[in-house]
């Protein structure tokens, strides 16, 4: 028969390896538990970084849009298209300007007319749309063979060109109704500058709308007290003098009782229009 010391022995054994059989699952939980916690940080670290890795590489919507922004030194212009039914005879169609223009850069027009050159300096950096416009335009030949229409002389001292449609012998009552199949905003408002429109600013005409610049403009040849609602386009840098001597041949008044002046009776032509490539 098994002796009483030896029970005791036996049952103390028995407590004990489960003792140590309890510890050691405890301790395997515990590991268990630890490579589990370990496995979930590793996993948010990794999408995270996946995130940031996407964001990185433009994989986002902002992105997308980001890429789609202009480029620097660009401007984002609209030319707004007139609608085919309501664009009348004197509109000269040909297509729309990119609506991405640099606003980089010096530009020179040379308006080459029957009395001379005249030209001018554009400024990119204060009109990229308008100035866009313009090279646009002339790269189109739109300014060829036309007429400057308009002379006021007394007030506002000004001679306007630019109507497509003003071309041949003779003068009509459509002349200055002509422009380009588009219209756009108006930039470089000289409101703090007094006078608005000195003598040898080159600028935008336009109706008494907003967003309603063409291809017509006008050369100032003498302080205008013109509102400062028409775009400053340029600076008039060589022909001058041929300004002033078909202001001073004077005008036919055929739009007295209209928008004042009337057609110069010394006529200008202009043969050719060009805008050179933005320097600097």
């Amino acid at each position: 028969m098994t002796s009483t010391r030896e029970r005791q022995r036996a049952a103390a054994r028995a407590r004990l390896e489960k003792e140590m059989a309890e510890r050691a699952a405890t301790a395997r939980k515990r590991r268990q538990t630890r490579a589990i916690i370990s496995a979930a940080a590793a996993l948010v670290l990794v999408v995270a970084g996946t995130v940031w890795l996407a964001v990185s590489l433009g994989g986002g919507d902002d992105d997308k849009k980001d890429s789609a922004a202009p480029a620097a030194g660009a401007a984002e212009c609209a030319f707004n298209a007139l609608p085919t039914d309501k664009r009348p005879p004197q509109i000269k169609d040909v297509g729309l300007p990119s609506n991405q223009q640099s606003g980089t850069g010096v530009q020179t027009m040379t308006i080459d007319t029957n009395l001379g050159p005249i030209t001018a300096k554009v400024d990119r950096s204060q009109v990229p749309c308008t100035a866009g416009s313009f090279t646009y335009l002339a790269e189109k030949n739109f300014f060829d063979n036309t007429k400057c229409h308009r002379l006021v002389s007394e007030g506002i001292k000004v001679l306007q060109c630019g109507d497509p449609s003003a071309t041949g012998n003779g003068w009509r009552d459509t002349d200055g109704q002509g422009g380009p199949s588009y219209r756009m905003a108006e930039e470089n408002l000289p409101t703090d500058k007094r006078p608005p429109y000195p003598e040898g600013v080159i600028a935008m005409a336009k109706s008494s709308d907003p967003g309603s610049t063409g291809s017509q403009f006008f050369i100032v040849y003498g302080d205008s007290p013109l509102d400062p609602a028409y775009t400053v386009l340029g600076t008039i840098t060589g022909g001058m003098d041929i300004v002033k001597d078909v202001a001073k041949a004077g005008d036919d008044g055929a739009f007295a009782q209209q928008a004042g002046g009337g057609h110069p009776k010394k006529e200008v032509i202009i043969k050719d229009l060009t805008m050179s490539a933005p320097q600097g």
